[in-house]
């Protein structure tokens, strides 16, 4: 079976898969390595690793494919990758589908904000018509090479036109062939939970630490009818937070001394990123 073909199978009404999402490889290794049957590849954990820059729009459709080719070399688990806005038009939102295909993305995700787009928790955003997200999702499922291949369409309007308009959009995304649904950044319990049932589908929601969605647990969530529950920058932000405390210790101190319970030891390190499949490697090729 196809990871494609697989991710489909496990994208069911309720199922409330956790996805957890990455930027990079390593990150992408510890997700799959904690056992996670499914993961994303996240736009802004891209641009915070890769550029060091907030989530606006500035990474370009090819950097993010070379990210998705990279993470898909270190993971056998399904991807969905973050195609943001398609990076311009239908035409170009065609172009982002087949790179991410090719590069190994078992789904992709586009979104009807205005391009360059910005985090779906910040202000300021601004979305397209419907009719225009509508052309490129229609853009997105002819380009496909897979028919296994899913798109998810994401909506931003929840901030812009309200809760009611958001779930209009999602309908009519839905009717254009998108796979499954996304509304982002709900304000509300009751509009979180409500979705599933306003629009009946496959859907996802994504829980942002410090966001403008209400976290609520797993078992919840599925009840509502979630399919994918995802942390986007779960790893991220934890990640942030342990550099910064490395780096702050260092420099107060001079030394790591004192601090290295917070630390991966070498041979865990080494463990993580497999090293002894590659010293298997070099004692046959050499």
């Amino acid at each position: 079976m196809t990871l494609n073909k697989l991710f489909r199978q496990q994208l069911t009404v309720g199922a409330g898969h956790i996805m957890p999402g990455a930027g990079n490889a390593l990150a992408a290794r510890f997700i799959a390595a904690a056992g996670h049957k499914m993961m994303l590849v996240s736009g802004a954990a891209v641009a915070n690793n890769y550029l060091g820059v907030p989530d606006l729009g500035l990474v370009s459709v090819t950097e993010l494919a070379e990210h998705v080719a990279a993470i898909r070399e270190s993971v056998d688990i399904p991807i969905l990758a973050d195609g943001d806005t398609g990076f311009g038009n239908a035409i170009n939102a065609r172009r982002m589908i087949r790179l991410l295909e090719r590069a190994g993305a078992n789904a992709i995700m586009l979104e009807d904000q205005t391009y360059p787009k910005r985090c779906g928790h910040f202000d300021g955003k601004d979305v397209v018509s419907t009719q225009e997200m509508v052309s490129k999702i229609k853009a997105a499922v002819d380009a496909r090479h897979d028919p296994d291949l899913m798109i998810l369409a994401r909506t931003d309007s929840r901030a812009i036109e309200g809760f009611e308009a958001s779930l209009d959009r999602a309908r009519a995304y839905q009717e254009a062939g998108a796979d499954f649904l996304f509304i982002e950044a709900p304000l509300t319990k009751e509009e979180l939970l409500a979705i599933p049932k306003a629009v009946p589908g496959i859907h996802l929601c994504n829980m942002v630490i410090g966001g403008k969605t209400p976290l609520l647990p797993r078992e919840e969530l599925a009840a509502a009818g979630y399919s994918v529950i995802c942390y986007a920058n779960a790893a991220l932000q934890a990640s942030m937070l342990a550099m910064q405390n490395a780096m702050q210790h260092l420099a107060a101190h001079g030394s790591i001394t004192g601090f290295e319970s917070q630390l991966m030891m070498f041979a865990e390190r080494q463990a993580a990123l497999n090293a002894d499949h590659y010293k298997e490697l070099e004692k046959r090729y050499t």
